[in-house]
């Protein structure tokens, strides 16, 4: 199992880049429009941490990992079959892969194919 990409959703997007960036001494790049104007840095062995303000007014903090795979519908159906609640089907970002968000035991999972 790997990380490809670790959403971090707060109100206080710079103070968190801070101290991220202060702590494990990576550079938090410009907000990015593909990836809803998250700021991001590499991870170690590959994959980016983006963090964002909320995207609507419901939204909430979130810390949600997306997991690499291989065939995201496969993946999704997977997650289905063991009681997963989808909320996002799969989605293209340009440039990026496809995305899929699911909701299982009060967390935020999510799923990425390149």
């Amino acid at each position: 199992m790997q990380i490809h990409y670790l959403e971090i959703v707060t109100r206080e997007v710079d103070a968190v880049c801070a101290a991220y960036a202060a702590a494990n001494g990576v550079r938090f790049g410009e907000p990015d429009v593909g990836l809803g104007n998250a700021r991001t840095a590499p991870m170690p062995g590959g994959g980016l941490v983006g963090v964002r303000a909320p995207l609507r007014e419901t939204e909430g903090p979130v810390v949600r990992p997306y997991w690499l795979v291989d065939d995201i519908e496969a993946a999704v159906a997977a997650a289905v079959k063991a009681g997963a609640v989808i909320a996002i089907p799969p989605m293209s970002i340009p440039g990026y892969g496809t995305f899929a968000i699911y909701l299982q035991g009060g967390n935020d999972h999510g799923l990425w194919q390149l």
